[in-house]
């Protein structure tokens, strides 16, 4: 017995170790459990966080302000975010940035670099001869990428939603704007690793405005397709978006709503921004005639001038949307002259009219790739701070030929409150309502290869083919997979842009490069000569289209198929048995079951080609892997234009299984065919049909991108350590001034409390000269070596000073305590008494406490009226500037002591079962009589007048029950007062 229970102990104590390790990580997991979002917005951004017990809150920033400027102003020894920023931008422009997200995945000679150098010309940007990118040259030490800067207001995000939520958080949800194409998307996910956030997903801003009106509205979601507008103009650009919501029929969890985007059309510089940049130069020419004459330089040759009427054109926007006309006026624009000039609306439209005019055009595109007309929307919704301009809405009415515009969605925050939503569904933290988002493609892209084709015996001629691997308005994210049968050896396809026709001129150019990457294969000769006996099922390329819409090529493979067939020998008597038994209960498999149903299916359709119709003799599939979840109900998307009946060769094949888990193979692995047919009789010999055999082989890939390069990772390490470094310098000179703030503080705060009475009663004349002359020096030493001190050095002269005031600091304290002290353990001193005088008049049939147990308390009450009588007699003695013998913490001590004792009787009272009564003969209890005294009946204990007995306690009163208020040290054996 002792050798068993020997045994089990290790086995209970791992068990038990196991239980502590699985709580600490539930508790470590509890504390970073947060996600957010940030809507990255061209001026301002907003920040959204969801955490347990704080659904979907906008993040307030240190302003207390709901949206945050992007802009940051970097210098040699510090950083400024948000409006410390922006305020920074009058005194130092050239070191403040701002719209630098034009420039992301931008080359150097693309139409935006030289836009953005017009509208910004105090920014020095350099180029990098590698990546042919763009830098900001802050001064010849200071140079950083666009990806470091958006790192930069990324990771203040961060710290501002950490600050608000109280805890770490790093899965994050970052909105984009729909037209951004894959350098660009690439771009930010570099500036989020740079930052050290876990991206989610880059959630289109469009989309997510989206998901934000149909959660706030998934009760007016029905089974009829409701189709919205959303027209977004911004600061930077304006979006305008088809979506369609209808509840779905899901195979996870039934009947849901769902938004699918239907159409998206979009100009990049149309927004507030190029209207406040009008207005900026029609100041400056106004500011410029007032000095003419004056042989003043030109107001716009100063960055300074030209940041402050930006700053006024932007106020001058907004007040013009409400009013007919306004007073410009800035103080000191240039050389201490003063500026002041009244501009209307009018003026403001007309210097505007040509944007006005572009308004409708993104209605236009969202509807044609829609292929739906203005009568099938059902409603026209506003968002983005720039549709507050009355012109925008005058002309966009006029577009959508609707009665009225919606503005019944929350302009700024809306696109915040999406993301975060799809935060928190994303996140394995949270349960959220599903509501299905089925985005769109916006650029298409395709596969194009070239391979040798004999037209004529002898005749040789290189063919090119395109297959479109993503349609335009596709749904994503999704995978698909192509098939190239005609390869026995290496070769090269590439991966670019599909027709982008729908964009203009201007847009193409600063689209880029419509090429994305060339994919070159090594290894697909080798995987032949490795299977010469097998049959080719040709070369699989897995490509996926993610949920931020950035693409990837997984992996591509070799795929060999052969015939086995097995002889009827090689079968053993156990499996002889196994057969028999499965097939008698039911466990047998037609072959067609067994061979579509040993993984999970993949459903898989041709895709058709691009442009011309396919020519005989051409072998190359592409098939789609339905990975994405299945809605049945679901609206149909426009069917994609099939060309001629594709030859024979280039059927597609059957359905492959398991193409997930052979990726997760090294080189090659087998599949068994369809098995499981009932044996032949004992004794008799059946021979069993061929099974396919199936052999993977992984290819070589290599890559060249063509759109633009990613940062290598070295470079990317190196920009990482650059960040981390810039935010451990703000968090030391953080701490620093923390540091310095509560040095001079403590000085200001002693120095006043001296000649406060209370401290002066407890100190002598030489204590407080001691103190003020100490307080003085550090204060002189402040102002004179403060500035140069180090948060070390601040931290030893604020401790050395409260080591100084240490003894006078606690003689007040103490004396304050006092009377709430006294004054409580005077009222548990004398319940206790009561209490112990209740329990000693209790008869002796109904006594439950011991004649011990009573003298107990009794002796701890008595030995606290004598401590506390002692202690008073004692500190009467000593003078008020000496360390006290009263201490607030030795009588907290004497009453938890006395507190214990009278616990455990009423511990004892609570769960004492009362004895039960003697009866008489007849069967009733025996009563005293009448005339009894009332020593044979016990002494009656009387209760005070208007106080009444607490239930379930024969000894507590209700009045006088607790005997000092909460605030003080609370006691649980009292209880409270009945209702």
């Amino acid at each position: 017995m002792t050798v068993k229970v020997r045994r089990q102990r290790p086995r209970r104590r791992v068990f038990w170790a196991l239980v502590a390790v699985l709580l600490a990580d539930l508790l470590a997991l509890s504390d970073t459990l947060a996600v957010m979002s940030v809507d990255l917005g061209s001026e301002s951004m907003k920040v959204a966080i969801v955490k347990p017990g704080v659904p979907m809150e906008i993040v307030l920033n240190k302003e207390s302000r709901r949206k945050t400027p992007v802009i940051v102003t970097l210098k040699e020894n510090e950083r400024f975010f948000g409006d410390s920023a922006a305020s920074m931008a009058i005194k130092n422009p050239k070191a403040t940035l701002r719209y630098f997200q034009h420039l992301l995945g931008k080359q150097a000679d693309n139409p935006h670099v030289a836009l953005y150098q017009a509208r910004f010309p105090e920014h020095e940007l350099t180029f990098d001869p590698q990546r042919q990118t763009v830098h900001f040259q802050i001064s010849p030490q200071l140079q950083f990428s666009p990806e470091e800067v958006l790192g930069m207001v990324l990771n203040y995000s961060r710290s501002l939603a950490e600050d608000f939520a109280e805890q770490p958080i790093k899965d994050a949800v970052i909105t984009v704007p729909v037209f951004f194409n894959q350098a660009e998307r690439r771009a930010v996910l570099q500036a989020a690793r740079m930052a050290g956030l876990k991206v989610l997903q880059l959630i289109n801003d469009n989309t997510a405005t989206a998901l934000s009106y149909g959660v706030f509205r998934r009760k007016d979601i029905n089974t009829t397709a409701q189709n919205i507008m959303f027209y977004d103009m911004g600061s930077g650009s304006t979006v305008c978006t088809i979506v369609t919501y209808q509840m779905v029929k899901t195979k996870e969890a039934g009947m849901q709503p769902q938004l699918q985007i239907r159409g998206v059309g979009f100009d990049r510089t149309l927004g507030g921004l190029e209207m406040e940049l009008r207005l900026r130069e029609h100041l400056a020419g106004l500011f410029n005639e007032q000095r003419k004459g004056q042989r003043a330089k030109d107001v716009r040759e100063n960055p300074r001038a030209m940041a402050k009427l930006l700053r006024e054109a932007n106020r001058l926007k907004t007040v013009l949307s409400a009013n007919a006309d306004h007073m410009a006026q800035i103080e000191g624009l240039m050389d201490d002259v003063d500026f002041k000039a009244k501009v209307t609306r009018v003026e403001f439209e007309e210097l505007c009219a040509d944007l006005f005019e572009r308004v409708p055009g993104p209605v236009q595109q969202a509807l044609q790739s829609a292929e739906m007309s203005l009568d099938e929307i059902e409603q026209v919704i506003l968002v983005g701070g720039a549709t507050r301009v009355p012109k925008v809405q005058e002309v966009l009415l006029k577009a959508v030929g609707k009665e009225e515009l919606g503005k019944n969605i929350n302009a700024d925050e809306a696109a915040a409150m999406g993301a975060v939503y799809q935060a928190a569904a994303l996140s394995k933290a949270f349960k959220v309502k599903p509501f299905v988002v089925r985005d769109a493609v916006v650029y298409p892209i395709l596969v194009e290869f070239t391979r040798e084709v004999e037209e004529e015996p002898g005749v040789h001629s290189l063919k090119h083919n395109k297959r479109v691997l993503f349609s335009r308005m596709g749904p994503y994210p999704q995978r698909k997979v192509i098939t190239f049968n005609r390869y026995s050896h290496d070769f090269n396809f590439h991966i670019n842009y599909g027709d982008l026709g729908f964009l203009g001129p201007e847009d193409l150019r600063v689209f880029g490069s419509q090429n994305l990457t060339t994919v070159k294969l090594k290894g697909v000769g080798d995987s032949f000569k490795k299977y010469p006996d097998y049959e080719s099922k040709g070369i699989k390329a897995h490509f996926n289209l993610d949920e931020s819409g950035v693409l990837s090529l997984d992996r591509v493979e070799s795929v060999f198929e052969t015939l086995v067939e097995d002889s009827p020998e090689e079968e053993s008597t156990l499996t002889k048995l196994g057969n028999t038994i499965s097939s008698l209960f039911g466990g047998g498999t037609t072959p067609d079951a067994k061979e579509n149903g040993t993984d999970t299916v993949q459903e898989e359709e041709e895709s058709p080609a691009e442009g011309s119709k396919d020519e005989p003799g051409e072998q190359v599939e592409l098939k789609e892997e339905a990975e994405a979840p299945v809605e049945d109900g679901s609206q149909p998307l426009p069917p994609e234009p099939k060309g001629d009946a594709a030859p024979e060769g280039e059927k597609a094949t059957e359905k492959e299984n398991g193409d997930k888990s052979e990726a997760q193979k090294p080189s090659e692995k087998a599949e068994a065919g369809p098995e499981g047919i009932a044996p032949a009789p004992e004794g008799e010999k059946k021979q069993k049909p061929a099974r396919k055999q199936r052999m993977v082989e992984e290819i070589g890939v290599e890559l060249v991108v063509l759109d633009l390069p990613d940062l290598p990772e070295d470079k990317l390490a190196q920009s990482v350590q650059k960040l981390q470094d810039l935010t451990l310098r703000d968090l030391e000179k953080q701490e620093r001034e923390k540091a310095a703030n509560s040095l001079e503080a403590f000085i200001f705060e002693t120095q006043d409390k001296l000649y406060q009475p209370e401290y002066q009663e407890v100190s002598t004349e030489e204590q407080r000269e001691e103190i003020s002359g100490k307080l003085s020096a550090a204060s002189t030493w402040l102002e004179d070596e403060g500035v140069g001190a180090t948060t070390v050095m601040l931290k030893e002269k604020l401790a050395e000073l409260r080591k100084l005031c240490q003894g006078l600091f606690f003689r007040v304290e103490e004396r304050k305590k006092w009377p709430e002290r006294l004054s409580a353990l005077d009222n548990l001193l004398n319940h206790s008494s009561m209490f112990l005088k209740g329990a000693r008049l209790i008869p002796e049939m109904d006594q439950i406490f011991t004649e011990v147990e009573m003298t107990t308390l009794e002796k701890v009450i008595n030995e606290t009226w004598a401590w506390k009588n002692a202690t008073l007699a004692e500190q009467a003695k000593l003078p008020a500037t000496e360390k006290p013998v009263l201490l607030s913490k030795d009588i907290e001590a004497k009453m938890m002591a006395l507190d214990r004792e009278v616990q455990y009787l009423l511990n004892k009272a609570k769960f004492t079962k009362p004895r039960p009564r003697p009866k008489d003969k007849n069967g009733t209890r025996a009563e005293p009589p009448l005339n009894a005294s009332a020593s044979d009946q016990g002494e009656k204990v009387i209760l005070p007048a208007g106080e009444g007995r607490v239930p379930g306690c024969m000894f507590c009163w209700t009045e006088r029950w607790p005997p000092f208020p909460p605030e003080a040290v609370s006691y649980p054996w009292f209880p409270s007062r009945p209702d």
